[in-house]
C-alpha cells in the first residue's frame, strides 16, 4: 500500500473536509433527492438528476478522503532531524538568482498545496529540485519561461 505524506496541518483538513461531507452535506443530499421524488415524474425531473449527480460526487469524495486518510503517512515538520536538507515538510528560503526576489515555501502533500500561502506540492517541479539539497546550494527548475536557479537561503522545520 503506497503510503500518501501529509502534514498534521493537511490531515486536520481533509479530516475536517470528510466530516462535513458526512454530516451535512450528505444529509442535505438526500433531502434534496426525496424532496424531488415528492414532485412526480422522475424521468423528465431535472431536480431529481441534478441531487443524484451531487450525491454521487460526494459519495466519491468521501471514499477517496478515506482511502488518503487510512494511506496517510502524518509528519510533524518541527519534529525532523534532517540535518538541514531539504525534506517534505521543510520550510526553505530561496533567491531566484536572476531577479534576486525572494520566496519562501513549504513542501507539503499534494492536497494541502496552494502557492498563495507558500505551500507547494512534494510532486512539484520546484519542490522535486530542492528535495535533498541544504542552505547554499542552488536548484535549476525547468519552468515555463527557461531555466530557473534559486539559491537556498535557509531550511527550516516549524
Amino acid at each position: 500500500m503506497v503510503t500518501i505524506p501529509l502534514t498534521r496541518r493537511g490531515a486536520e483538513k481533509l479530516k475536517t473536509e470528510l466530516h462535513q461531507l458526512k454530516s451535512v452535506e450528505r444529509h442535505a443530499v438526500i433531502q434534496a433527492i426525496s424532496e424531488a421524488r415528492a414532485q412526480g415524474d422522475l424521468s423528465e425531473n431535472a431536480e431529481y438528476e441534478a441531487a443524484k449527480d451531487k450525491q454521487g460526487f460526494i459519495e466519491g469524495r468521501i471514499k477517496e478522503l478515506e482511502s488518503k486518510l487510512a494511506a496517510a503517512q502524518v509528519i510533524e515538520p518541527s519534529t525532523l532531524d534532517a540535518e538541514g536538507k531539504v525534506v517534505f515538510g521543510s520550510t526553505v528560503d530561496l533567491e531566484d538568482e536572476d531577479s534576486g526576489n525572494k520566496v519562501t515555501y513549504q513542501i507539503v502533500g499534494d492536497d494541502e498545496a496552494d502557492l498563495k500561502l507558500g505551500l507547494i506540492s512534494i510532486s512539484s517541479p520546484i519542490a522535486r529540485a530542492l528535495i535533498g539539497k541544504e542552505g547554499g546550494d542552488v536548484a535549476e527548475v525547468q519552468a515555463p519561461g527557461g531555466v530557473r536557479r534559486w539559491e537556498i537561503v535557509d531550511v527550516r522545520y516549524v
